[in-house]
C-alpha cells in the first residue's frame, strides 16, 4: 500500500510506519520528531474514497446512477469498498488498501445477545437493536435496487449481508467528515491515514483542503521518535465510540445519556405547544444529551414546562417565560415527572452500577472484550442518570419549599451522603462538585463518588482508546 501511496503523491510516509501497540493494536509510529502543528501526512485527492470517485468509476458509476432512489453516502461508500474488494484484477492500489483493513470489527452490531445484555437499559442497547433491523432492511433494498440488477458486477457470494455489515463498519470507523466552505459536507476514507488511532490528549488535527481536495494530518502534540501518532475523533461518549468505532474509554469524561422527549400530536393543545417548542428552538420530539457536567440541561426543563401547560397558562404564556419557572404547580409537576422518569430509566438497566463495578473489579467480564466494553457504557450512562435524578430531586425540594416562587432555581446545599441540608458544609477537595457535612460522611460516600469525582475533575484529560 505504501508504494502505491508514494507513487500517487502522498507525502510524509518516509517518516511514519505501521506498527502494533500494546493497548491500541495496529497504529502509526513516528520515525522523526514533530512539533505540534507540523504537517505529518498528506493524502492526495485522487486516491481518497469518496462518493464522487465512486460515481466516476467507469464500471461502478453507471450502476450507481441506475439505482432509484439514489444510495445514501454510507451505502455508496460501502458498495464502493465491496466492489473493489471483489475485483480479481485492476484497482491494484485501492485493493492494497482494502487488504490492509481489519477483517472484522468489534462495534456493537457484532455483539452476541449475551454481550449486548450487559448494557441492557442503555441508549446503546436500544440503538443497536434498531440498527440491526435497519441494516437488514437496507441490505434487502440494495439487493432489489442494485446488487440483484447487476450480478456481473456484484456477485452474490461477495455481497452478502455479512459483507455489507463489514463494509458499513469500515465506513463508520474509518470515515472522516468535513463541512465545506459552501455549507455542504463530505465524507471520505483516506488510505493509511485511517490507521491513526484516537486519543483525547491530542488536539483535533486532520483537515480537508476543499480547493485541492487533499487530506492532511497535523501533529496534535509534540512527538518523539517511536511515539504513536494519534488523531482526535472528538468529545464522544462511550455509547457512540463503541457503536461506531468498537472501543471505549475507561471513565470517559464525555459520557452522556440521550434523553428522548416526545409528545403525541393527539395530546391536548398540541398545536399551540408545538408553536412554543419551535419558538424555543425545540420540537415535539427532541433528543437532548445529559452529560456528567450538565446532567439536567435547561432545554429539558423548558420542553417539559411547555408540555405541562394547561389551557389557562397557554392563553397568556410567552415563549421567553418558559426559560424560567412559569408557576409553582407547573414546576413541581415537571420536576416530579423527571424524578419518576429517571428512577424508571435507572431501574431498566439490566445490571445496576454497584454490581457492574464489582464485576469489573473481579474481571467477570474479560478486560478488552465485548461484555467488558458494554459494561463501561452502562456505567457511564447510569452515572449520568444518577446525577440527573439528584439534580431533579434537589430542584423539586427547592420548588416545594417555596423558594421556586422567588425564581431561585439553585438546589439547596446538602450533604451528598446523608442529605442533611443545614450547614456548615465542606466541598470535595478534588471535584468541588459535592458537599459533605462531616469528614465521616465524606469517607462513607467515597466508594460511590470516586468514579464520578475522577471524571468531573479530569474533563480535559483522558487516555487513549481502550478496545
Amino acid at each position: 500500500m505504501e508504494s502505491w501511496l508514494k507513487e500517487s503523491g502522498a507525502v510524509g510516509l518516509n517518516d511514519l510506519e505501521l506498527a502494533d501497540f500494546q493497548v491500541t493494536g495496529r497504529g502509526i509510529r513516528s520515525l522523526q520528531y514533530y512539533k505540534e502543528g507540523e504537517t505529518v501526512l498528506t493524502i492526495p485527492s485522487g486516491i481518497l474514497w469518496t462518493v464522487e470517485h465512486a460515481y466516476a468509476d467507469p464500471l461502478l458509476g453507471p450502476a450507481l446512477r441506475f439505482a432509484q432512489p439514489p444510495l445514501t453516502v454510507e451505502d455508496t461508500l460501502a458498495t464502493y469498498i465491496l466492489f473493489v474488494r471483489s475485483r480479481k484484477s485492476g484497482y491494484n492500489g485501492l485493493r492494497s488498501h482494502v487488504t490492509a483493513l481489519p477483517t472484522s470489527y468489534s462495534s456493537s452490531i457484532f455483539f452476541t445477545e449475551n454481550d449486548l445484555e450487559v448494557c441492557a437499559g442503555t441508549s446503546l442497547y436500544t440503538i443497536t437493536k434498531q440498527l440491526k433491523r435497519q441494516i437488514e432492511e437496507d441490505y434487502a433494498g440494495l439487493v432489489a435496487r442494485i446488487f440483484g440488477q447487476h450480478r456481473d458486477l456484484f456477485p452474490h457470494d461477495k455481497f452478502t449481508i455479512e459483507d455489507y455489515k463489514w463494509a458499513l463498519s469500515t465506513v463508520w470507523s474509518r470515515g472522516m467528515d468535513f463541512v465545506l466552505p459552501d455549507g455542504n459536507s463530505i465524507r471520505l476514507l483516506a488510505p493509511f491515514a485511517d490507521m491513526l488511532n484516537h486519543s483525547s490528549e491530542v488536539k483535533q488535527c486532520h483537515a480537508y483542503d476543499a480547493l485541492s481536495g487533499n487530506l492532511s494530518v497535523l501533529a496534535g502534540k509534540d512527538y518523539k521518535v517511536g511515539d504513536q501518532v494519534f488523531i482526535n475523533y472528538g468529545p464522544l461518549p462511550n455509547n457512540r465510540l463503541l457503536r461506531l468505532y468498537g472501543f471505549v474509554l475507561s471513565s470517559n469524561p464525555n459520557d452522556s445519556y440521550d434523553l428522548v422527549l416526545s409528545t403525541h400530536p393527539a395530546a391536548p393543545f398540541w398545536e399551540q405547544k408545538q408553536k412554543l417548542w419551535i419558538s424555543a428552538g425545540l420540537d415535539s420530539t427532541c433528543t437532548i444529551s445529559l452529560t456528567l457536567t450538565d446532567p439536567l440541561p435547561k432545554n429539558v426543563l423548558r420542553y417539559l414546562r411547555i408540555q405541562r401547560l394547561d389551557e389557562s397558562d397557554l392563553s397568556v404564556i410567552q415563549v421567553d417565560a418558559t426559560d424560567g419557572i412559569i408557576n409553582e404547580s407547573n414546576e413541581v409537576e415537571v420536576l416530579q415527572v423527571l424524578v419518576d422518569s429517571f428512577c424508571g430509566l435507572l431501574k431498566n438497566f439490566g445490571t445496576q452500577l454497584e454490581m457492574l463495578e464489582e464485576q469489573l473489579a473481579a474481571s467477570v467480564h474479560p478486560p478488552g472484550g465485548n461484555a467488558w466494553a458494554a459494561a463501561h457504557v452502562s456505567l457511564g450512562e447510569q452515572r449520568v442518570l444518577r446525577l440527573a435524578r439528584k439534580r431533579a430531586e434537589d430542584l423539586l425540594a427547592a420548588a416545594e419549599s417555596g423558594r421556586g416562587r422567588r425564581g431561585d432555581l439553585s438546589p439547596p446545599a446538602r450533604c451528598a451522603k446523608c442529605d442533611k441540608v443545614s450547614g456548615p458544609f465542606m466541598l470535595c477537595g478534588r471535584c468541588k462538585a459535592v458537599n459533605y457535612c462531616t469528614r465521616a460522611c465524606q469517607v462513607a460516600h467515597y466508594k460511590e463518588h470516586k468514579a464520578v469525582c475522577r471524571v468531573i475533575s479530569t474533563t480535559s484529560k483522558n487516555g487513549s482508546r481502550m478496545k
